[in-house]
């Protein structure tokens, strides 16, 4: 049986470790907000991009001529995953998940190129047999988000321009509420053509006629590049809230657990306590009988 100082020392392990506990689903819950935020920054920025593409579609419709639907030769992916632990089953989810719509494209695995976004996830899709050409690390904050997102447009017009991979997809988990999130997928490559006739078939929203003066395929490319630049930032601050938000359900799980460990120990030290103070009576009482028997 335990001694009553060793249950105080498991009492108080038990109880730092649940301060610190505490201090993590603070540090997600502040997390999810900041990267919930930022992607709904984001929709006032979508908006324009659809805007300016919609004025383009309207006066030079032949841009969609451009965009068609062949089967992929080679494929991009990038998956989005974490660097740091703790964070529930995200990673082992995003990877089952890329792998699964990967399969059914049917690419050879020779013409895949993967590059992904958090060292976790590069090692589980190591695990399968999937070779990772580049690892890039998660931004800690939504400051950082930018910079990555940069480094990630310039790598995939390098995949398009000069690999010719002509699919190019994002596999990433959405958050859907404090502690969920599911995964996602999103084409980037081929441009979907049914999005862009549906941005041209929208009523523009004022009595103003829009019109635009430089020329139409400069301006097509940078408008899909900003585009490009909306769905990368999303990705991540969408990875990103879900990881806090898995991070976020462990630690509530971690936290039951160890109210329950704590109230065991604390029942555990009162039976202890009770049974030595049930002892030291027992030896003055029989102390006393002894001396007034003699």
């Amino acid at each position: 049986m335990q001694t009553a100082e060793a249950l105080q020392r498991k009492i108080k392990t038990a109880g730092d470790l649940q301060s610190v506990v505490k201090t993590m689903k603070t540090l997600a819950a502040v997390n999810i907000r900041q990267y919930e935020k930022a992607v709904e920054s984001l929709a006032e920025y979508n908006r324009t991009v659809e805007m300016g593409l919609q004025i383009l579609l309207r006066k030079r419709p032949e841009a969609l001529a451009v965009i068609k639907a062949e089967p992929a030769n080679r494929l991009g992916a990038i998956v989005f995953g974490s660097d740091q632990g703790m964070c529930g089953q995200l990673n082992d989810q995003i990877v089952s998940h890329a792998l699964e719509v990967i399969e059914r494209i049917e690419v050879a695995k020779g013409k895949r190129t993967v590059l992904t976004v958090g060292l976790r996830v590069a090692g589980r899709l190591e695990d399968t047999g999937q070779p990772i050409e580049e690892i890039l690390s998660v931004p800690s904050s939504t400051s950082g988000i930018t910079p990555m997102v940069q480094e990630l447009v310039m790598i995939i017009e390098e995949w398009h321009s000069r690999r010719k991979i002509d699919q190019i997809m994002l596999f990433f988990c959405e958050h859907l509420s404090s502690a969920s999130y599911r995964p996602q997928t999103l084409r980037l490559l081929p441009i979907d053509g049914e999005w862009l006739q549906k941005i041209q078939g929208r009523k523009w929203p004022t009595r103003v006629l829009p019109t635009f003066t430089m020329d139409g395929k400069r301006l097509f490319a940078k408008l899909i590049r900003q585009y490009f630049f909306v769905s990368l930032f999303r990705a991540f601050a969408e990875s990103l809230a879900s990881e806090n938000a898995s991070r976020l359900a462990s630690m509530q799980g971690a936290e039951r657990n160890i109210e329950e460990r704590l109230a065991d120990l604390n029942a555990q030290f009162h039976r202890q306590r009770q049974m030595s103070i049930t002892e030291e009576l027992l030896d003055i009482v029989a102390g006393y009988e002894a001396l007034a028997a003699t």
